[in-house]
């Protein structure tokens, strides 16, 4: 008994040692001022780039219909600069920012380049809504008052959560402030699921033969996998970020969890939307352009 248990014994001390080392890799990195820049400053290239890419998409539009104003489709892409280029300024100089007073600076800093995305999105949310009830011959008067509306009181009640940690700062109320955007992320990953999920059965029923169906029908399902896929990690994370200090995102010694949060929510899903939506609007007297196409 004793001979077969020394091979256990030693299996479970290599394991631990293993285990020891990664923790300790994960540690060193974490406490290390050198790898904290490397990795702020890799977020802040690939924010830049995404700026970039949704700039110059912005620019190819304008080109191809300068008669138009600022379409869905502009306001769009214009949006998807302005959050990846804060972004990508905040954490070029993400230890400046960490030493702003007081610290209700920081989280406005850090926060609402979310509340942004989050109305760049739900613009998304709002033109395939318009779609789907125009193609159900519903009137669509409502939905975007609706839409303002929504954003309007989501951004109230945050900036009033931003102002009471100003004026009296109190733990309860950093967590539920992370709670509340934490409720928000779950009602963008609603939305696409259920107007990206109605088009995207809509889309199924029509003819096989229907010109650009399959392109489309791709386009809305990987469009709504990719959006609902983000928003629900962003709601569970921010769970995590409010109760737990480990998944504290808003401080310099966990650059790793920053990297792998922001990579998932923001910066690949923006990527891959905004390649699928790479496609320019067709030049006037064509045919009808229809924004976000």
């Amino acid at each position: 008994m004793v001979a077969r248990g020394v091979p256990a014994m030693a299996a479970a001390a290599v394991a631990a040692l293993d285990l020891t080392e990664s923790s300790n890799w994960w540690r060193d990195i974490n406490h290390s001022p050198l790898w904290q820049d490397r990795i702020f400053h890799l977020l802040a290239i690939l924010y830049g780039v995404v700026a970039a890419v949704a700039l110059v998409q912005l620019v190819r539009i304008q080109l191809r219909v300068p008669e138009y104003g600022w379409t869905t489709q502009k306001v769009f892409h214009f949006l998807n600069f302005l959050v990846n280029g804060v972004r990508c300024f905040v954490f070029v100089f993400r230890r400046d920012v960490q030493k702003l007073q007081p610290d209700i600076v920081q989280h406005i800093l850090l926060d609402m380049p979310s509340l942004a995305f989050f109305t760049t999105y739900a613009l998304l949310v709002l033109f395939w809504a318009e779609i789907y009830y125009q193609a159900r011959a519903v009137s669509t008067d409502g939905l975007r008052p609706s839409f303002y509306t929504i954003n309007a009181v989501v951004y109230v009640i945050q900036i009033t959560l931003w102002l009471i940690l100003w004026w009296k700062p109190i733990s309860v109320l950093v967590i539920l402030s992370k709670m509340f955007f934490a409720g928000v992320s779950l009602f963008a990953a609603l939305g696409f699921l259920l107007y990206g999920g109605r088009l995207f059965l809509m889309l199924q029923r029509f003819p096989v033969e229907s010109k650009g169906r399959r392109k489309k029908l791709q386009e809305v399902g990987y469009v709504t996998t990719i959006c609902f896929s983000c928003f629900l990690i962003r709601c569970v994370m921010m769970c995590f970020n409010a109760f737990d200090k480990a998944a504290d995102l808003d401080v310099l010694d966990h650059p790793i969890l920053n990297f792998i949060y922001y990579l998932l929510v923001e910066i690949l899903p923006s990527t891959l939307v905004l390649f699928i939506l790479r496609k320019l609007p067709p030049k006037r007297g064509i045919t009808q352009y229809h924004p976000i196409r």
